[in-house]
């Protein structure tokens, strides 16, 4: 977990190394080269990443598997649905994590 004003890189420097997936699926704020597709390529690992709109030589991407993304999307809109996890009562790291962990139960079990 990072801080709420945190850039969503500042979470992938420290799970990118790890992953231990073939294929990572982000968006375009996940387009950095050197932080980003770099090492996943050095790993052999495949990236679904558009990208930003200002990059002087735009990359390809496979355009149907970057629409999968919406599973992952659609999710997280069922998680914020419960209010004590979108305002995030909880302060601490452990307590706000076990109500996403049951909601995220809940939502699979239905």
């Amino acid at each position: 977990m990072t801080g709420g004003q945190a850039h969503d890189l500042e979470g992938a420097d420290h799970f990118l190394p790890s992953m231990q997936a073939e294929m990572l699926i982000a968006d375009k704020a996940f387009d950095a080269g050197a932080r980003v597709i770099a090492p996943l390529a050095a790993a052999g690992k495949t990236t679904v990443i558009p990208s930003k709109a200002n990059r002087q030589s735009p990359r390809d991407f496979d355009r149907e598997i970057y629409k999968e993304r919406h599973l992952i999307e659609n999710f997280f809109a069922k998680l914020k649905q419960f209010r004590a996890i979108a305002t995030r009562y909880k302060k601490t790291k452990r307590n706000f994590l076990a109500p996403v962990h049951l909601v995220a139960a809940v939502i699979w079990l239905n």
